[in-house]
């Protein structure tokens, strides 16, 4: 009986290969969900839109992360502004509607759109296959992001509208 030994070989990864670019490149490799984050700050929607969403983190308690870039000028408004967050996962025809929240007019990011903000200010986008009502939990920093941890305090599913991912550095509907 003989054995056979595999080598296994990877490219040589360059420091080239670590550049911004060829990072983006590397990293929109992985389906990544969309959700929009968001809540009324003096009686104005506020959202950002992150495609770094991930769920599961804990299930006690029930924590789901995002993280954020260190340049957004939402993300401060949202924290110092609101008690409450909602997370709105993006349907299947979500990506129009990524883009235009994500805006720099901040006027027209909500132009149209369908939420719902409840007595603490959560705002969830209608017709979203899944929302989420969370509170932060914690926030560290991380390279040129922070990462947000955020405590699920109520949730609904609606397995009826198909989601959307960011791949490849598009938006990708799921069947």
């Amino acid at each position: 009986m003989s054995s056979a030994t595999a080598t296994l070989t990877r490219p040589d990864v360059s420091t080239s290969a670590l550049e911004p670019l060829s990072l983006r490149a590397a990293f929109a490799q992985v389906p990544q969900p969309v959700v929009i984050v968001g809540a009324e700050v003096d009686g104005a929607p506020e959202a950002l839109v992150a495609s770094t969403f991930t769920a599961g983190v804990s299930l006690e308690p029930p924590l789901v992360t995002f993280a954020v870039q260190h340049s957004s000028s939402t993300w401060p408004r949202l924290r110092d502004g609101a008690t409450h967050l909602g997370v709105s996962l993006l349907g299947s025809e979500g990506g129009p509607l990524a883009r235009q929240i994500a805006g720099k007019d901040r006027t027209q990011r909500f132009a149209g759109v369908a939420y719902t903000a409840d007595d603490d200010g959560s705002l969830v986008l209608d017709h979203a296959p899944l929302w989420l009502k969370t509170r932060v939990y914690n926030e560290f920093t991380a390279g040129d992001h922070d990462i947000v941890v955020l405590e699920l305090l109520d949730l609904g599913v609606d397995e009826t509208v198909p989601g959307l991912v960011f791949h490849r550095s598009s938006f990708t509907p799921l069947p």
